[in-house]
């Protein structure tokens, strides 16, 4: 339904190093909803404070809890978007949380276990096939990442900074980004995606013999996404990184429909003290929470609680390049991620209440 925002939540297994350091679940999913988080720190025996609950419920839109495959995640959030996007509506995917917590994982995913990006790529590949022979579509795709508030081109990095730019219609696009396009069957690869053992993935994806090569270039940008190790994660995804896919539609004697897709692993969202980032981190860390920052006010904004109808889209780059697909007719949908592990306590329960704000979006 555009116009309407969806908010999930997934929660990852334990870790071995959380484990091993002693940690315990204090996450849990009830049912298919509502996520409770444990304060570990308050004491059972505090007699002045045995009135209030240690627990506290959030309630979501969908709750997944470590059991949930890729496939769940993805008809769950993701697949309903696919035939609004082929009929011109505009689309956003996030996922959001601290280092660590599973937000690549469930948008790229594994060879035997692809995310959200290879499963709604071949699903909107398949619906195209499947419509009438009436209609012409020409899909193109980019991939980007937002480091230090610089744009910069996953599947061509030498190209060096990219600036933003308003297009005639007051589209805001990124100026000379490297663009792949896929007209039609002929343009799209043969090779369904393969399993661990070197056989096909099982259970096949949707129109996965048609998957775009695209989805192998994917692969190849995200291994340019800049990572650094930090003490919450060895390989910290220090940018966010977003796939944009656009779907032109042309009928025959009929009008042009444009319709874009969103596709965004945001990097961690942690307190620097849980990262012990120092100098160049710090920075990193810096810029990374002031677009998030910027992103949550303009979702505050945009809520129906709102008192303004001014949304500061400008505030960074991020936001600015979502201007079109956050407000309006449009879908947005955030995959929120935290660990269970009583040592992520403050990380989790600042996501919750992140993704829970998240919820009041209502878009006109």
């Amino acid at each position: 339904i555009p116009g309407v925002s969806q908010v999930a939540l997934r929660i990852r297994p334990m870790s071995a190093a959380e484990l091993a350091e002693g940690a315990r679940p204090i996450a849990h999913r009830v049912d298919e909803q509502v996520v409770v988080l444990r304060d570990p720190m308050e004491d059972p025996d505090d007699i002045l404070r045995a009135s209030r609950s240690r627990e506290k419920s959030y309630v979501f839109d969908v709750a997944f809890d470590s059991s949930a495959t890729q496939e769940t995640v993805y008809r769950a959030t993701t697949r309903g978007l696919v035939a609004g996007v082929i009929s011109g509506h505009n689309a956003t995917v996030f996922t959001y949380g601290p280092t660590g917590c599973g937000k690549t994982y469930t948008m790229l995913g594994t060879d035997g276990e692809p995310g959200v990006c290879a499963r709604t790529l071949g699903e909107l590949f398949q619906a195209i096939e499947d419509a009438s022979g009436d209609t012409e579509y020409e899909v193109s795709t980019s991939y980007l990442e937002i480091y230090n508030e610089m744009i910069r081109d996953l599947l061509n990095p030498s190209l060096g900074c990219l600036q933003l730019r308003e297009d005639a219609g007051g589209t805001v696009q990124v100026a000379g980004i490297t663009k792949i396009s896929a007209i039609s069957a002929e343009e799209v690869s043969q090779r369904a995606p393969m399993g661990h053992g070197g056989g096909p993935a099982n259970p096949p994806l949707p129109g996965a013999a048609r998957l775009p090569q695209v989805l192998q270039v994917l692969a190849r940008g995200n291994r340019q996404r800049t990572q650094e190790p930090t003490a919450a994660n060895c390989a910290s995804s220090r940018s966010h990184a977003v796939l944009q896919v656009t779907v032109r539609q042309r009928r025959r004697g009929g009008g042009l429909r444009r319709g874009r897709l969103f596709m965004i692993d945001l990097a961690g969202s942690e307190r620097a003290a849980q990262t012990q980032n120092r100098g160049q981190r710090m920075k990193e860390g810096a810029h990374i929470n002031r677009s998030l920052l910027a992103l949550g006010n303009c979702i505050k904004a945009l809520s129906h609680r709102a008192s303004t109808k001014y949304i500061n889209y400008r505030d960074s780059k991020l936001t600015r390049l979502l201007k079109d697909s956050l407000g309006g007719n449009n879908h947005t949908v955030m995959i929120a991620h935290i660990s269970p592990a009583s040592t992520a306590f403050e990380e989790s329960r600042s996501t919750l209440a992140y993704a829970h704000r998240a919820k009041s979006i209502r878009a006109t």
